[in-house]
């Protein structure tokens, strides 16, 4: 798990995937034949096999986070947001602020507290613009120290919990995880595998999109995680995943319909290789899975997931057996997806 703590503790939103691109790059090195990065960033390594057909695996790099888009007159920083947040999760955080040097912070809204709030004031919708970074300094220290459009991070650890684990950006450095640790796996394999290590997913899947023009993959599979609703507050049909209950095997979210030849197909891998699993349907959200599918004349895709409680969050939290078993199912794909027919 020290490659999974050093990916998730690494900090990179959108735009800004530096810092983890050079820990892909490094380990796609020692397994891949060639290791590129494209005009976007993303990191694109290619395992050659008998040249016959192209898999290209998906697993985006960025986390959710801001930039600074104002320092006020106390110093205190104003945000703007880069990827879709809850404002329930963000109260009493501590953030680090990527400037001139990382800054510690403490993020909170600007309301009162709440010993001093009237009960209509305690009944407002927060919002994610109300929030602002404290970094215990003046306005004058802060500047020199601080630009509009330096990016910021939740800042949290990884942390082994029971038979799960826990920390920020699970949400999709669980998917390049499973991606190098599926490849590194691999007994034998007749397709080419172009393994992408994305960028920009959470503002629209936009490296994904350049890097399948670039590949033109036959078949196209897509790693990240999914809502596990297996928790107080949510109703038995709105659990889409458990925890526990294996990989997910997606048929359909928001950005794309899963190839039906190519679940099947899984379905039964999973099956005859006794890999516990589950089916997927997401109501909401998309993965890299919608982009592939696009890409000039489009190819079958589909999507592997990792259930995930409280996605979005600095305390996105998974199952270690299901991380295993979407590790194997995806190493067993590679090595039989030659044989495999997804026309339709």
């Amino acid at each position: 798990m020290e490659l999974l703590k050093k990916l998730t503790e690494a900090n990179g939103i959108p735009g800004r995937e530096e810092r983890i691109r050079e820990i892909v790059i490094t380990e796609m090195k020692s397994m891949m034949d060639e290791v590129n990065v494209d005009a976007m960033g993303n990191v694109i390594g290619v395992k050659k096999g008998k040249g016959n057909k192209k898999v290209m695996l998906c697993g985006h790099m960025d986390e959710i986070g801001f930039i600074v888009s104002h320092i006020d007159d106390k110093g205190f920083l104003r945000l703007n947001p880069v990827g879709g947040f809850d404002p329930r999760t963000l109260v009493a955080q501590r953030v680090n602020v990527h400037g001139r040097e990382d800054l510690k912070g403490v993020l909170m809204p600007g309301i009162k507290p709440a010993h001093l709030m009237t009960p209509e004031e305690a009944k407002r919708t927060l919002r994610v613009q109300d929030f602002f970074i404290d970094l215990g300094r003046t306005k004058e220290e802060v500047e020199k120290l601080v630009r509009i459009g330096d990016f910021v991070t939740l800042d949290r650890n990884f942390e082994e919990i029971g038979d799960n684990f826990s920390a920020k950006a699970l949400d999709d450095r669980a998917g390049v995880y499973i991606m190098l640790e599926a490849i590194r796996k691999l007994q034998s394999h007749d397709v080419d595998i172009y393994a992408v290590a994305t960028v920009q997913e959470e503002q629209g899947l936009r490296g994904a999109t350049t890097g399948a023009y670039g590949v033109r993959p036959d078949v196209g599979l897509a790693l990240d995680v999914t809502i596990a609703g297996d928790v107080p507050g949510g109703s038995p049909d709105s659990v889409v995943t458990k925890l526990g209950d294996g990989a997910a095997i997606k048929l359909m979210d928001s950005a794309a319909i899963s190839n039906y030849k190519l679940v099947d197909f899984m379905r039964d891998l999973a099956e005859d290789n006794d890999i516990k699993y589950q089916m997927e349907i997401l109501p909401r959200g998309g993965t890299d899975a919608g982009a592939m599918e696009r890409a000039h004349t489009g190819c079958p895709v589909i999507t592997l997931s990792l259930p995930t409680r409280y996605v979005h969050s600095n305390v996105e939290t998974a199952n270690k057996k299901d991380l295993q078993a979407t590790i194997d199912l995806l190493a067993k794909f590679l090595e039989n997806v030659h044989k495999g027919d997804f026309s339709l």
